[in-house]
């Protein structure tokens, strides 16, 4: 089953009473904040944290994910040299407008294992789309490392450079989040949309969560543990959709037995986007626990 990314759990890196317990809530991915949620006189103490909750806690089977801050900051360098120490799954960078801020990274964290004795390659990125010139330059920044697993839109810092405010319907966002989606897709990467802030507003949440899956996103990140199931459930695929799905798997390992190039069903030919679209409902539906 390849690695989903429906949720992702925002945990501010000086909370020690969240670092400890975000695993609980069943999130696919966790996030350690480093970045905008720290204030300036808690960074040093919020990586010492973060560090030390990723050497000493087993966190199950969520990916985790450490939001570092820009390089451009005095934070930056040294979050990555602390950090990629303990190996997290992935590098999160902030703000990102270039393709060359992910080859700095890349090739910063290639020196960090490098000076370890990591395998190369072993930490890898989800760049974080924040500004018109992120948005204009998103294929470049997806396509810019085979380390990077995933590009993200953030929403906040995005709406004030366009000089608007977010609304309910989203369409401030929507040109945004199409290029975000076109570029992950062509890149072969993971396109995740960002936080929906309003906690207690679960109708306009899980209306905007509909939205960003049938715009084709992969999965939302979230501040509050409650939006989890929400996110789950809708993602989750029905039992018709999983019925359709084994069948068209069972249908390609037939003619896989039969040494057969055709790949029929029903009298239709099953050509790849229709196999590849069966495997990521199943595993939508392993994680959902519907099916094995």
């Amino acid at each position: 089953m390849s690695r989903l990314r429906r949720t992702m759990l925002y945990v501010p890196g000086n909370n020690p009473g969240m670092i400890r317990d975000a695993h609980i809530y069943g999130s696919d991915a966790i996030m350690f904040d480093l970045e905008d949620s720290v204030s300036l006189n808690e960074k040093d103490a919020a990586r010492f944290l973060v560090y030390n909750a990723l050497k000493t806690v087993d966190y199950g089977r969520a990916e985790t994910v450490v939001r570092i801050n820009g390089l451009n900051t005095p934070f930056g360098r040294e979050d990555l040299e602390a950090i990629v120490r303990v190996q997290p799954d992935v590098i999160r960078l902030p703000k990102t407008e270039r393709a060359e801020d992910i080859q700095e990274v890349d090739r910063l964290l290639s020196q960090i294992e490098d000076t370890i004795g990591m395998e190369p390659g072993t930490i890898q990125l989800i760049a974080a789309v924040e500004s018109a010139l992120g948005v204009i330059n998103a294929y470049p920044i997806a396509a810019a490392s085979p380390r990077l697993v995933g590009i993200a839109i953030g929403a906040e810092d995005f709406v004030t450079d366009l000089k608007t405010t977010r609304s309910l319907d989203g369409i401030e966002l929507l040109t945004a989040r199409s290029q975000i989606l076109f570029a992950a897709r062509a890149a072969g990467i993971d396109a995740l949309d960002t936080v929906f802030s309003d906690v207690n507003d679960e109708e306009g949440f899980t209306n905007e969560v509909k939205l960003i899956k049938q715009l084709g996103f992969d999965g939302k990140s979230i501040i509050n543990p409650r939006q989890i199931e929400i996110i789950h459930n809708i993602f989750m695929p029905t039992q018709e959709e999983i019925n359709q799905s084994v069948r068209i798997i069972e249908a390609i390992q037939e003619a896989e037995r039969k040494g057969s190039g055709v790949i029929s069903l029903d009298g239709k030919m099953i050509d790849k986007p229709i196999v590849e679209r069966a495997r990521r409902t199943l595993d939508l539906a392993a994680a959902a626990r519907v099916y094995v």
